[in-house]
């Protein structure tokens, strides 16, 4: 069983929407940032709603940055084998007390996949204080494990619900 631990975030100044994941798959980990699975559709899903072209570390951080969307994970640390998060052990919170006091005019919180939203749950939510007017949106996970949708399929799900909020 690995130890893996989480990214800091990508935190705009300014940020109005969090979107959060469960923790980096082994190919983010390895490339050291998030997303990194080339078939992962994040990043596309990402170039859609923001309209510009994101090929780089750089395009992708100033992008969000100038977006107004901070993107992190619900997990700092974890135990896993491999990628999936069903196989997520000892999981350990990010502190969203901290970042929740340090964006106040944060409000909506984006779950990348039912996993995110259920360790959300579980470890954070009751256990954090947290601003009591938060909205959350559960999207479908842009993981490559998640096969039952296409990408396309993927991309018209989050620009539904995320379009005015971009």
């Amino acid at each position: 069983m690995s130890v893996c631990s989480g990214f800091a975030p990508i935190e705009p100044e300014s940020a109005h929407l969090l979107i959060l994941g469960t923790m980096p798959s082994v190919e983010s980990l390895n490339q050291a940032f998030y997303y990194a699975h080339p078939r992962n559709a994040f990043w596309p899903i990402m170039a859609e709603l923001l309209n510009r072209p994101l090929q780089t570390v750089e395009q992708k951080t100033q992008a969000l940055q100038q977006a107004g969307i901070l993107l992190w994970d619900v997990l700092a640390a974890c135990q896993r084998e491999g990628s999936l998060d069903s196989a997520i052990q000892s999981p350990q919170a990010n502190d969203f007390t901290w970042i929740f006091k340090k964006h106040p005019h944060l409000k909506t919180v984006v779950f990348n996949g039912k996993s995110a939203e259920a360790l959300f749950k579980r470890h954070v939510l009751k256990q954090q204080d947290l601003p009591k007017d938060l909205t959350f949106l559960s999207l479908p996970s842009t993981s490559p494990a998640n096969a039952r949708l296409s990408l396309q399929d993927k991309c018209l799900l989050w620009q539904e619900k995320l379009a005015d909020l971009v």
